[in-house]
């Protein structure tokens, strides 16, 4: 049983990918990773709740706080994750998890494993240096000038609630100017396990970063291990070597980095074609937006787009969830409103 359920969480691994996809992608000035501070440490720490569940090493957020009030002791941690920098390598130690696999409520059936949600539980004193170096890729990534403007959840200062002010301002401004606005929003299927490392390394190495942080997530992704709890059974431990653990404090800026290339890529491509449908984009979400004199010219625009979405997913490993495509026909006037439909079904999507 519990060598079906990992295979079910980490079938990621048999992906393939074409890195030669990143040439597409002008890369960044290489930016210096200056040592860490006590105030980066002070800052993180200050922001998680007591109440946070303790990894496998047992040890509470309250503890944690009261041992790094301490100057001396905070000065060891960051001595400890500069030095894991400075070498390219993560400790075994924080590399060790706990995976709880709970139910997703109000679902019909408990029969597909999709229905279930594995939480990762990682040792504490990890999981802070985790989030430090998360705060300091969010900041170094804005400096450079990577992050796209659609990119609208998954980073400092962004949210989904931003999704929906820019949805609502795009749609009135529309009807300012007499255009009918459409949506289209697909899902990527299991997205946070379909990340790969060897690309996404590559993206960060585009995005600007230096050679020690190249090292340092080639090997913090690798050798990890957990162990698996559900309601009171407890499983052996099983390597898990691939994708993004949804819950590790990385996963917002590592799925940002890794989907940045592809919204730049997808973006030109439709450009370039004159295809008129532009993007936003929130984790594993996005959506197309068409605006035009007709909902007939807004369908054949997405047919299009999401033609050379699916192809392009591909080549970055990752996969539509077409069962969850939809569109959305936004239109002003009350009465009845019956929107041409839109067939996606020889490109793998639902009818629509």
């Amino acid at each position: 049983m519990w060598n079906a359920l990992h295979f079910t969480f980490n079938t990621a691994l048999y992906r393939q990918v074409d890195v030669e996809i990143l040439n597409e992608i002008i890369k960044k000035p290489t930016s210096p990773w200056p040592s860490f501070s006590r105030e980066e440490f002070k800052i993180a720490i200050a922001n998680y709740n007591n109440a946070s569940i303790s990894g496998p090493n047992k040890l509470l957020w309250s503890h944690l706080k009261i041992i790094l009030n301490d100057d001396e002791c905070l000065d060891i941690i960051i001595h400890i994750t500069n030095a894991c920098i400075e070498l390219g390598y993560w400790l075994l130690h924080f590399k060790r998890s706990t995976t709880v696999v709970i139910l997703k409520p109000n679902k019909k059936s408990y029969n597909l494993p999709k229905s279930f949600r594995p939480i990762v539980l990682l040792n504490t004193v990890g999981k802070l240096i985790e989030k430090v170096i998360g705060e300091r890729l969010q900041f170094a990534t804005a400096a450079n000038d990577f992050i796209h403007s659609s990119q609208l959840s998954g980073l400092n200062f962004k949210s989904t609630i931003d999704t929906g002010i820019v949805l609502i301002y795009i749609i009135q401004i529309g009807w300012v100017k007499n255009l009918l606005t459409s949506t289209h929003a697909f899902n990527i299927v299991q997205f946070f396990p379909l990340l790969n490392h060897c690309l996404l390394t590559l993206i960060m190495k585009k995005a600007g970063f230096d050679n020690h942080i190249i090292s340092f997530f080639a090997n913090y992704l690798v050798d990890r291990k957990t162990n698996y709890f559900w309601n009171n059974f407890i499983s052996p431990i099983f390597n898990v070597n691939v994708g993004v653990g949804q819950d590790f404090a990385l996963s917002p800026i590592l799925s940002a980095l890794y989907l940045l290339p592809f919204i730049y890529i997808l973006e030109n491509r439709l450009k370039n074609l004159k295809i008129l449908v532009s993007i936003i984009s929130f984790v594993d979400n996005r959506l197309f937006i068409s605006q035009s004199n007709s909902f007939d010219i807004s369908n054949s625009c997405f047919f299009c787009s999401y033609n050379i979405l699916t192809i392009l997913l591909e080549k970055f490993g990752l996969v539509v969830e077409h069962s969850k495509t939809e569109i959305f026909h936004f239109n002003r006037f009350q009465g009845t409103f019956n929107p041409p439909p839109l067939d996606l079904s020889p490109l793998g999507g639902s009818v629509l």
